[in-house]
């Protein structure tokens, strides 16, 4: 049976998520690739468990992260059974609804319908009674926005989760929303976003400022842009990366150009006594308004590594300068 490390926690940082009372590791642990069905189950649960004995207390997943869609979530409850249970209530489950999960009309998407058959779906998955967030995982246009935030406040007020999110939403309807749950007395705790240095849409609307604002939390993931921003792809495209695999890395899109960007941030990181990796997620976590980053991983010594992240958050404005001379030359 698993037993936890007893200085699980001593290693890491947390940050309170917007005006609740909730904090969250810098680091948050991601089920988006390496726990499905097709993946080795045995190194999926080692992951798991190496991340909570470095104070990682975040798990994310949503209804069809897999693959097979709806396999992570399994095989995230068999973890727990086999020994993680026992530390429930240290742990923040959250899971998400929105894209395609099942055939038809009601599979995806943002009605009522979806995001509770949904949640009720992900809680047999897992095995529990409740999750800690539910996240409405993409914005719909074609479906009112008072429906979707009336079906995530039912589901807190149900105690099938204890906070409601959202994930993917600009600006303004992420304003609307966050208003919209407020008046009906279930504040929005986090906001979702893909975010990192070859991808900076986000900054540029004034979302954090907004979010810090507000009072609502944020969480970043694809912070290492699918691996890009890690020391990976310097020499080539590995056999088996995600780049080889993976719809939503191409290799195509890994030119000598970027390539180029990518090998003078490593020397930067270098310099900082960082891998690009850990540089890459400290450059996020600078920011007023982000509360935690979101990663992937492989292999349980990839989530060590970016755990140290937290040892050197701070940046000189000449580090900055010479980033931004990298990403906008």
């Amino acid at each position: 049976m698993y037993q936890a490390k007893e200085n699980r926690y001593d290693s890491m940082t947390y940050r309170r998520c917007g005006n609740s009372g909730i904090d969250l590791p810098l680091v948050s642990l991601g089920l988006w690739h390496n726990f499905g069905s097709i993946d080795d189950f045995g190194n999926a649960q080692k992951m798991a468990y190496t991340a909570f004995d470095h104070g990682i207390t975040h798990f994310d997943l949503a209804n069809n992260y897999g693959p097979e869609p709806g396999s992570a979530e399994t095989n995230f409850g068999r973890i727990l059974k086999n020994g993680l249970h026992r530390y429930r209530d240290e742990i923040i489950l959250s899971t998400k609804a929105g894209y395609l999960m099942w055939p038809g009309p009601y599979g995806e998407w943002g009605s009522r319908k979806n995001l509770i058959a949904s949640c009720d779906q992900s809680l047999k998955r897992l095995g529990v009674d409740y999750v800690d967030i539910f996240y409405h995982h993409r914005p719909d246009e074609k479906t009112p926005l008072e429906e979707s935030m009336t079906a995530l406040a039912d589901i807190v007020r149900s105690g099938r989760a204890l906070y409601a999110g959202i994930s993917n939403y600009p600006l303004e309807r992420a304003q609307r929303a966050v208003a919209m749950l407020r008046e009906m007395k279930v504040p929005c705790l986090i906001h979702q976003i893909r975010y990192n240095m070859l991808s900076r849409h986000y900054e540029e609307t004034g979302m954090f400022s907004w979010l810090a604002g507000a009072g609502v939390g944020s969480i970043i993931f694809s912070p290492l842009a699918q691996g890009l921003l890690t020391d990976k792809y310097l020499h080539g495209i590995p056999a088996g990366s995600r780049a080889t695999r993976n719809h939503f890395l191409k290799e195509s899109s890994i030119t000598p150009e970027l390539i180029a960007k990518i090998a003078a941030l490593n020397e930067i990181a270098k310099a900082r006594n960082q891998s690009l990796a850990q540089m890459a997620l400290a450059w996020i976590l600078r920011l007023n308004g982000v509360t935690s980053v979101l990663i992937g991983a492989s292999r349980p010594e990839q989530i060590v590594e970016l755990v140290k992240t937290g040892e050197n958050l701070s940046f000189s404005t000449e580090e900055l300068c010479r980033i931004d001379s990298v990403l906008n030359p």
